[in-house]
């Protein structure tokens, strides 16, 4: 069972020993401005553009609040680092806000607004970095996170190759129902580092795109060959999409591995994964055809839940990162146990169309409030020193 394989592997990377921001509006963290020592920075958004309060910080821990004040096409915000994402707050409608918090090294960032008169707009960090000495223990335990975290990405990653090459050798020779029965097994180290890949923007929506979030001619990866074998009931002329979602997987896992992280990427992906399952797992939208939502959820958990017990040694040596700790993994227990009602064995679950109204409100909520103390690892962790 995945969630079962998870555990293992953060067990394992702890003995060598996430990207989150927040999901509601006004929230309590949000109000404080920023965790003691980091840069409060407020953006606000509207269709104009999104603009930084202030545009320019001395490099360090800053935390990010982001306010859509009147914005009707615009809903969502990046830091970006060239073509690479460091941190995002989406779905913002007219008067929400969100927030993340990251590590900043000097230099020039752009924040970035899909959709807005002005979509880009620098940001810049002077300074010089922190000195990264510190022999805290509580360093110490950020130092080993972020090593864990890296192997786990690439753990996860190299599955990933494995498993949708096989999906795909199966939908290559017209094998429909072994296909059918590969798809969720191969989409989960998938959804279990989603953050990461979306990171890397150009990848994600190649991959992972729904139909209608991209220009149909466009349209590939596994939601495309999902239709195809749920809704044809063949594979005619997806041997070139296959191939194409291949080598893109096989290019995510070549980017992760060229690539490194910090605490703040743990933080935010945690809460990120729990984005992904409030917006799209739990409305039935991600599989849409083959209904395998359960399995998507199953994955993003594990993944929170790896990053999460990755960071819990750092927070573990004050009250307050004790009691948060405490607080989030009882309310992992609590999303696990409404899960384990709907496994079927052998980590697959029921289809998203066979639960009850009741069932989905159940695990909503549940996942809503484990977001709630989650959202505030990030502001915590990037300022341990």
């Amino acid at each position: 069972m995945l969630l079962v394989r998870v555990a293992g592997l953060v067990a394992g990377f702890l003995t060598i020993a996430l990207v989150a921001t927040g999901c509601g509006s006004g929230s309590a963290d949000e109000a404080s401005g920023s965790a003691a020592g980091a840069t409060a920075v407020r953006v606000s958004l509207s269709d104009d553009g999104c603009r930084a309060d202030p545009a320019s910080i001395a490099a360090g821990p800053a935390t990010f609040t982001i306010k859509n004040e009147n914005g009707s096409s615009v809903s969502e915000a990046e830091l970006m680092s060239g073509s690479r994402i460091l941190g995002e707050k989406e779905g913002l409608t007219p008067g929400l806000s969100g927030s993340f918090s990251l590590d900043l090294k000097p230099g020039t960032y752009q924040l970035y607004c899909p959709n807005a008169k002005t979509e880009r707009s620098d940001f810049v960090v002077t300074g010089t970095s922190a000195s990264a000495s510190s022999s805290s223990s509580a360093a110490a335990a950020v130092n080993a996170a972020t090593a864990g975290y890296s192997a786990y990405l690439k753990d996860r990653a190299a599955s990933l190759v494995t498993l949708t090459s096989t999906f795909v050798a199966a939908v290559k020779a017209g094998q429909v129902d072994r296909a059918k029965a590969l798809y969720a097994r191969a989409r989960a180290p998938y959804e279990a580092i989603e953050p990461v890949a979306e990171s890397f923007g150009d990848l994600d929506p190649a991959i992972d795109a729904r139909e209608g979030d991209v220009p149909a001619a466009e349209w590939g990866g596994y939601h495309r060959i999902e239709r195809q074998l749920w809704v044809a009931g063949n594979t005619a002329g997806m041997a070139p999409v296959a191939d194409k979602l291949l080598a893109d997987v096989r290019t995510l896992a070549t980017r992760i591995a060229g690539s490194s992280f910090q605490a703040a990427d743990l933080a935010n992906g945690a809460t990120e994964l729990l984005t992904e399952v409030s917006k799209s797992k739990l409305t039935g939208e991600e599989e849409r055809y083959s209904g395998t939502d359960l399995s998507d959820i199953a994955a993003n958990l594990a993944g929170s839940r790896a990053a999460f017990d990755l960071l819990a040694p750092a927070l573990a040596g004050s009250s307050s990162g004790m009691g948060l700790v405490t607080t989030i993994r009882s309310r992992f227990a609590r999303t696990d146990a409404l899960m384990a009602e709907h496994a079927t064995g052998g980590g697959n679950y029921r289809p998203y169309r066979q639960l009850e109204p009741a069932a989905i409100r159940e695990l909503t909520v549940a996942v809503d409030a484990l977001a709630e103390p989650l959202s505030q690892l990030a502001e915590q962790v990037v300022t341990i020193k």
